[in-house]
């Protein structure tokens, strides 16, 4: 759905992308994640035909966003990190604007803009003015205005930014409804925890180069290797030491330290069943009180896989 290759985009001397290729199927959801100027947004603009680059080839839907600009906005919305409100227009004036622009037909033009406020549950603000409306609303009425035309792709410049926690975590839901929906979604934030929770894959970029594409799984297995368990054990059973080991020397187990009646247990790459470090820790005489398989934060991976430099 969205294709890259060695996107190139210089402002004046400064390098804002550099060489940056990537690759987006249909019904993912792609977590764009980099500082700021980075060269997320410059992407995405690219991308919804904003901007020229320098170098390289993009398109969306097979569709060359240098030479087919008019096909490309018919199945892409693209929804700025700001949203550009119009005075004395109310909700439902401004997406019978926007369902216009798009030539929606004036026959199903009343349930397309129905359908939508539905979605984005903005029914009740139907009359409201733009103007007047909350941040988390005005954020809303962004998603409501880009899915007009019912976009195959999705371009989001932080969707959740300046929100409440609530006005996040409805954001959020919307979102996942959305890649449900098949939607191909590009989402850049800086709340790595929501991306986290409604990606399937990521993007990490800095300084305009793209460090890693793919699954978060994949970038997690990257900077740790493998998994994850911490067990605490239980008073009257063999001592943590003892279990510790009896784990060494199993091919399916790189280390168990030990701590307290805790140990903190990894994985080889490439192990991710549970069953047979129960049958291990059992047979070794281990009383398990708890079993805990750890995950590594999206934050973490995005800490070990970047520099922290910016332009």
């Amino acid at each position: 759905m969205i294709e890259a290759r060695g996107l190139s985009k210089n402002y004046g001397t400064l390098k804002a992308l550099d060489n940056l290729s990537l690759t987006i199927g249909p019904g993912e959801v792609f977590g764009f994640i980099g500082p700021n100027g980075a060269g997320k947004s410059t992407t995405m603009k690219i991308l919804s035909c904003l901007l020229r680059p320098d170098a390289g080839r993009a398109s969306v839907c097979g569709l060359d966003v240098r030479t087919r600009g008019d096909d490309v906005r018919r199945v892409l919305g693209y929804m700025p990190d700001f949203l550009g409100v119009y005075d004395d227009l109310t909700v439902d004036e401004y997406l019978q604007f926007f369902a216009a622009a798009f030539a929606i037909d004036r026959r199903r033009r009343r349930a397309t803009i129905d359908g939508v406020l539905e979605l984005t549950d903005l029914v009740e603000k139907k009359h409201s003015p733009v103007d007047g409306l909350s941040r988390g609303m005005q954020q809303r009425l962004g998603i409501a205005r880009v899915l007009i035309h019912d976009p195959k792709v999705l371009l989001l410049d932080e969707p959740s930014s300046g929100l409440d926690p609530r006005a996040r975590i409805e954001m959020r839901e919307l979102l996942i409804e959305l890649g449900k929906m098949g939607k191909c979604l590009m989402i850049s934030s800086h709340i790595l925890s929501e991306l986290a929770e409604m990606c399937t894959c990521i993007g990490i970029i800095e300084r305009g180069r793209l460090l890693y594409s793919g699954s978060i799984k994949e970038a997690y297995a990257r900077v740790r290797g493998g998994e994850r368990v911490t067990v605490r054990l239980e008073p009257g059973g063999a001592a943590a030491a003892q279990v510790a080991e009896a784990l060494a020397g199993d091919a399916r187990i790189t280390r168990a330290s030990v701590a307290d009646q805790s140990l903190t247990i990894d994985l080889a790459p490439g192990n991710h069943g549970h069953h047979f470090l129960f049958e291990m820790l059992c047979a070794a005489g281990a009383r398990i009180d708890a079993f805990t398989p750890e995950e590594v934060k999206l934050e973490e991976a995005f800490l070990r896989l970047t520099t922290g430099a910016v332009q």
